[in-house]
């Protein structure tokens, strides 16, 4: 479904931000990207769907280049591609039904859209999007009223009302802690499996890596030095990935979730 070929980034000032990246997702996969601060994880994700160009390579969504798409094609691809930041990304001052509804902006023209005109259907979807991570009930608060567990389920809702064939989710869960950390979590898998969604997540602690990926890919200066199942995502292997032993603050105890 994702196909990354020989992608590389280099910054103005010349920094190296990947180097040669060769990878393929398949439809439905549960991918967790670990890595230093640095490593180029977030700009892995962001080039996926474009919001980083990148300067080398090519990079194939559902057997169409992202890299090449203009205009209306490259609306199409990205319309297929949620996206969760660790910062929620939500307009604070507007209710949590508005902000999920901007999933669907992709659908209609802007005017419509900035008149908040949207359809009976996009109303339903959005509604069942915050069902589906159980925040019904604010449907009408303000996402400046809601704990930073309750929006990053909004920021969830939005990517299923967008229905999204991709979700990248770029730390969604490293200001959050341990028991939202596990809610937040617990939902993507979820709709993982129940939808299907190939979703990407990078994640700083090893141990929420280990507890919900299906597969593991580790990156170190921009390279990719491990990439399998997460069952041979060893302590040695995370060493290597992070060039030294693993530090007790970089492990997330299953116990205190």
């Amino acid at each position: 479904m994702i196909e990354l070929k020989n992608v590389s980034k280099t910054y103005a000032n010349g920094t190296k931000g990947l180097n040669g990246i060769n990878l393929s997702f398949d439809k439905g996969e549960f991918i967790v990207i670990v890595g230093l601060s640095g490593a180029g994880k977030s700009t892995l994700l962001r080039s996926i769907n474009r919001l980083h160009d990148i300067t080398e390579g090519d990079i194939i969504i559902d057997g169409s280049s992202i890299t090449s798409a203009a205009g209306k094609n490259l609306r199409r691809i990205r319309r297929d591609i949620g996206m969760i930041f660790q910062s929620f990304n939500l307009v604070k001052r507007t209710t949590v039904l508005r902000n999920v509804l901007a999933g669907r902006v992709g659908y209609h023209p802007t005017w419509r859209t900035v008149m908040g005109l949207f359809p009976k259907e996009d109303m339903e979807l959005a509604f069942q999007a915050l069902e589906r991570v159980n925040i019904v009930e604010k449907a009408y608060a303000r996402a400046d009223e809601l704990s930073g567990g309750q929006q990053q389920r909004v920021a969830i809702a939005r990517v299923l009302a967008q229905e999204a064939k991709i979700i990248l989710a770029d730390e969604p869960v490293a200001s959050l802690d341990p028991l939202t950390t596990k809610q937040v979590m617990d939902d993507l898998k979820r709709i993982n499996q129940e939808l299907g969604i190939t979703t990407i997540v990078n994640l700083h602690f090893i141990d929420l890596a280990r507890q919900y990926a299906t597969r593991i890919i580790g990156l170190r200066a921009g390279e990719v030095v491990f990439d399998g199942p997460v069952e041979e995502a060893t302590d040695e292997k995370f060493a290597e990935i992070y060039g030294r032993p693993i530090r007790q603050d970089e492990m997330l105890e299953e116990r205190a979730i």
